[in-house]
């Protein structure tokens, strides 16, 4: 599976974005799910949301709870990640990453995209 991660810019604090990650090549079947992580300059990455392929389950990072929403488009293999009340803190590279496994939530993943830099304004 290839993925294009897209949408990242600069915006202003307590603004809004969303981030785009188009799955082409291998589908998804009855397991999997697609995630979005990011990693801020000198930090480790870290996770930050998931849905799972099928079922739609998601799962969110306590730093960005109520503020994202992760959705997906099954016809479009494509996941977003509406992400608002940005804070400077949010500012990372986001990168998303796909898993095939049955391993819910927490799965590991295998295939990853190249990141779209969000930059948060203060």
């Amino acid at each position: 599976v290839q993925l294009q991660a897209s949408g990242g810019g600069l915006v202003q604090s307590g603004g809004s974005l969303r981030l785009s990650c188009s799955a082409s090549g291998r589908t998804f079947g009855n397991y999997g799910a697609v995630g979005w992580f990011r990693q801020a300059p000198g930090k480790e990455r870290e996770f930050v949301a998931a849905i799972t392929w099928r079922a739609g389950y998601t799962d969110y990072a306590d730093s960005v709870k109520g503020r994202f929403t992760i959705s997906r488009d099954n016809a479009k293999k494509t996941v977003y990640l509406q992400m608002n009340s940005l804070k400077p803190e949010d500012t990372a590279v986001y990168y998303c990453a796909v898993t095939y496994s049955i391993l819910w939530p927490n799965p590991p993943y295998n295939y990853w995209g190249q990141g779209t830099l969000v930059t948060v304004s203060s």
